[in-house]
C-alpha cells in the first residue's frame, strides 16, 4: 500500500502547510509519494530534500525584497514573485536547495500545473530539480494577472490549482491508496466565483478553455474539498486543516505574521501527531 502527501496549494497560506510539514519531518514521517499544487509545490519539494526549516527561513529573510514579491517586480519583470530570484538566485546561491538529497530520497514528488489550452490538469513527475524541473514548480505558482505564461517545452502553463486545487482523486490514480492531505483553509470554508472573472475574461481572452476552467474553479474545489473529507471518513485519506481562516493575506511581507501562520501549521501537526504516525506506519 502506497502512503501519500497531497499539499495544496493558497500563496502565503502555505505557511501553514510548511509548519505542518516541518513537524512531520522532525519527527521522521516518512510518504511513499508527494505532490503538491502551487505554493504546496513550491515548500513541499523541501520534504523530499529534507530541508527542514528552509521554506520557513527564506521566506522571513525576504518578505520585505522587491525582487522576491512586489509591485516592482512586476512591473519589472512580469512576475509579482520574481522568477531568476525566486527559481535560481535562492535555491542556488542565497538558501541552496540540496539537489542531492532531493535526487537520492526515493520518495516521489509531482507538481501539478494547468495547460491554459486546454484549461487541464497536467501531472508532472519532479525527478530532481534541475532547471527544467524548477520551470514546472514555477509554473504550478504562476497565479493568473499576477506571472507570466510559463511556456515549457512548447506548451504554455499557469497555476495547477486553477484545474486542480487539491489532487487527491488524481494521486490516488496514481496509486497512492492512503493520502495525508493538507489544506489552507479550515473545514466548513467554501469557495465563491471569482470576483476578478471580469478582467480575467480579458487578459486571458485567447485561451477560452482556461477561462471555462477558471469560471469553474470555485465549483471544482467544493467538490474537492468534500471529497478529501469522504475519504477520511472512510479511513483513506487524514486532512490536516486549520481551525479558523488563517490571519494572512494570498500576499504577506510581515515577518511576524509569517511565522504566526508558520506556528499555527506547526501547533496543529503537533496536536495531531500520533494520529499522523499511526495512519503512516
Amino acid at each position: 500500500m502506497a502512503i501519500g502527501l497531497v499539499m495544496e496549494g493558497g500563496a502565503m497560506r502555505g505557511m501553514f502547510t510548511c509548519g505542518v510539514i516541518d513537524v512531520m519531518m522532525e519527527n521522521g514521517i516518512k510518504f511513499d509519494g508527494s505532490i503538491g499544487v502551487s505554493a504546496g509545490a513550491c515548500f513541499g519539494c523541501n520534504y523530499k530534500s529534507g530541508q527542514i526549516g528552509r521554506a520557513l527561513r527564506y521566506n522571513i529573510k525576504y518578505s520585505n525584497d522587491k525582487r522576491y514579491c512586489s509591485i516592482t517586480s512586476l512591473i519589472k519583470t512580469g512576475d509579482m514573485f520574481g522568477a531568476d530570484f525566486c527559481y535560481n538566485q535562492i535555491p542556488n546561491s542565497l538558501d541552496v536547495f540540496d539537489y542531492e538529497a532531493f535526487k537520492e530520497n526515493p520518495m516521489t514528488f509531482y507538481v501539478v500545473a494547468t495547460d491554459i489550452d486546454t484549461g487541464k490538469p497536467v501531472y508532472k513527475k519532479i525527478d530532481s530539480c534541475n532547471q527544467n524541473d524548477l520551470e514546472w514548480i514555477r509554473a504550478s505558482a504562476s497565479m493568473p494577472l499576477v506571472s507570466r505564461i510559463v511556456d515549457i517545452d512548447g506548451r504554455k502553463f499557469l497555476d495547477g490549482g486553477i484545474s486542480d486545487s487539491i489532487p487527491l482523486r488524481a494521486f490516488e490514480k496514481i496509486g497512492y491508496d492512503k493520502n495525508v492531505v493538507i489544506l489552507t483553509q479550515p473545514k466548513n470554508y467554501r469557495k465563491t466565483p471569482n470576483k476578478a472573472m471580469g478582467i480575467m475574461k480579458l487578459s486571458m481572452k485567447k485561451y477560452p478553455q482556461l477561462i471555462k476552467a477558471m469560471e469553474n474553479r470555485h465549483v471544482m474545489y467544493n467538490k474537492e474539498t468534500r471529497y478529501a473529507f469522504s475519504q477520511q471518513g472512510k479511513g483513506n485519506a487524514l486532512v490536516i486543516c486549520p481551525d479558523e481562516p488563517l490571519p494572512i493575506g494570498r500576499i504577506e511581507h510581515n515577518p511576524d505574521v509569517l511565522m504566526q501562520v508558520y506556528n499555527i501549521g506547526r501547533q496543529k501537526a503537533t496536536e495531531m501527531l500520533n494520529d499522523i504516525k499511526a495512519f503512516t506506519e
